[in-house]
């Protein structure tokens, strides 16, 4: 691996590392998948109230502008969501949809609360590209926002809100702004973490497309690398290419619940993930270009292959023929007796194995 991709992957590792989840669980009776539930109000976060229907109750008590929940889950089942849809009255098909994952990116509006379906990406780091290796794995993030909550439920090993939040929390003039600001925040972090793991996936492709093109390698690159990376490449297209739509339509005609100060921001996270759904379409048709670049290689080899075997077949058929008709045994042949007979046969046939020999090496056969 090159110089410039080496150091690209220590700066990844080291992103990694600093991604640690720093939210602490609540002291929920709703489960144990409630990663943290938080108040919010004019952007600082309030003391905790002893749980999540207490936080609720306790906000919408003392209700004022910019007060919101934040409650964050990770892979609940449909008993310990049922309280939570209950609490804060969600759609039973968005319901659904959230306990049971699987969903392709998307936005959809039940009355005053706005579902979001996210796919989130991670770059497996490996230190060589094999038919097997896993390049690009995927997880989601569904995001329930309505008026005065943002309900986040998160599938997958990978995708903390953490980081995320910490850095929310200290930008408290962004949290002011309320739960679309959230929306807003979520959507940035995804679409970002596909541009880093296409970034990634470049290296990839660039290594595999040096090896291809390395000279006196025609056949050195496994097919079966290029053809998983094209995989991968496609776990990422299905990814980040639906997000577009619903994107450009939250910017196009956003629902009530976002508020207009945020609404811009959305037009940069389409801008975003324009980018990444061009660079992951141009990823495709260059892998597209680099597999068929390898088999015509291969194709170019095995046809030199047999062009060298049948210059040799054409050269060893002299001997061949001579000693086949000397080798009948009639009593009637030319020169059978001569003395000089068997060395000049010798001499004849490898003449003509030189000469035949010097012709091919001539045209490139040999």
């Amino acid at each position: 691996m090159s110089m410039v991709g080496g150091l690209r992957k220590m700066a990844r590792l080291a992103r990694r590392m600093r991604r640690v989840d720093l939210s602490h669980p609540a002291r929920s009776p709703l489960g144990s998948t409630v990663v943290n539930c938080v108040v919010y109000r004019d952007g600082c976060r309030l003391p905790d109230e002893g749980g999540v229907a207490e936080n609720i109750r306790h906000l919408r008590k003392h209700a004022r502008r910019g007060g919101f929940v934040w409650l964050g889950l990770h892979e609940p089942s449909e008993t310990e969501f049922a309280g939570v849809a209950e609490l804060f009255g969600l759609h039973p098909l968005a319901v659904e949809d959230a306990v049971h994952a699987h969903q392709r990116p998307k936005m959809e509006q039940y009355g005053d609360v706005l579902f979001a379906v996210f796919k989130t990406v991670t770059y497996v780091e490996h230190e060589e590209l094999t038919a097997t290796s896993e390049v690009v794995d995927t997880g989601e993030l569904m995001v329930f926002t309505g008026p005065d909550f943002v309900v986040t439920v998160r599938h997958g090993r990978h995708g903390s809100l953490g980081p995320l939040r910490e850095s929310l929390e200290a930008r408290p003039e962004q949290l002011a702004q309320g739960p679309s600001a959230v929306l807003h925040a979520l959507a940035d972090q995804v679409v970002d973490d596909y541009l880093a793991v296409v970034d990634a996936v470049q290296d990839d492709i660039d290594q595999v497309e040096t090896e291809v093109f390395a000279p006196r390698a025609k056949t050195s690159a496994d097919p079966g690398r290029i053809y998983q990376l094209k995989r991968e490449l496609l776990e990422l297209k299905r990814a980040a290419v639906p997000l577009a739509r619903p994107l450009e339509a939250l910017v196009a005609r956003p629902p009530a619940v976002i508020d207009p100060a945020i609404r811009p921001y959305f037009r940069d996270v389409c801008d975003h993930l324009a980018r990444v759904t061009e660079q992951i379409n141009a990823f495709d048709g260059l892998i597209d270009s680099i597999l068929q670049a390898h088999l015509a290689q291969v194709t170019v080899a095995q046809n030199e292959d047999m062009r060298k075997i049948t210059a040799w077949a054409a050269i060893v058929a002299v001997p061949t023929m001579v000693c086949g008709v000397y080798g009948m045994n009639f009593d009637h042949m030319p020169e059978l007796r001569w003395t000089y007979g068997y060395p000049t046969v010798l001499a004849v046939m490898a003449t003509a194995c030189f000469l035949i020999h010097r012709g091919f090496k001539r045209n490139g056969w040999l």
